[in-house]
């Protein structure tokens, strides 16, 4: 499983809102700049997100997006699956998406099968556990590290 550039762009963005959440709606812009997203692209993204739920919107003055429901409740594995569709390295492991493969010989006893349905479940168990607030709390204490390995005394 490939996670897509759409994904990506989509979790960046939601993260970024997640960290400046109660200050307001933000423009496409400004989240587009901060996260070096093609903003064309972001506002696809985030017309999608609004769409399901994910998002809210003001227009006018003090206008933007902003998450419509708290950092916390919004899960990794959820965006995952609106964007890119079902989590599954191949399609016989998916419970929503299930197609037989084309080449394998017997399903029942394929041990790739066996191997992508623990793959999946160890992935799914991470993303479905993992939230916003998770993830803007992991990149603060990744940047505090990175600064600690930068600073040394003489």
């Amino acid at each position: 499983m490939v996670l897509t550039r759409r994904s990506k762009y989509a979790l960046r963005a939601l993260i970024y809102l997640a960290r400046v959440r109660g200050t307001g709606a933000v423009l496409i812009g400004e989240i587009a700049e901060k996260e070096r997203i093609p903003k064309k692209f972001l506002e696809a993204i985030l017309l999608e997100l609004k769409n399901k739920g994910i998002l809210e919107s003001r227009r006018g003055k003090g206008g933007g997006y902003q998450l419509a429901e708290s950092a916390d409740k919004v899960m990794v594995g959820q965006i995952i699956r609106l964007m890119d569709g079902p989590i599954a390295p191949v399609r016989c492991v998916s419970p929503t998406a299930y197609a037989p493969c084309d080449d394998c010989p017997n399903e029942e006893t394929c041990t790739i099968r066996v191997i992508m349905r623990e793959i999946r479940a160890k992935i799914c168990e991470v993303v479905d556990r993992t939230s916003l607030s998770d993830l803007v709390e992991r990149e603060e204490q990744l940047r505090l590290a990175a600064n600690r390995a930068l600073s040394f005394d003489i």
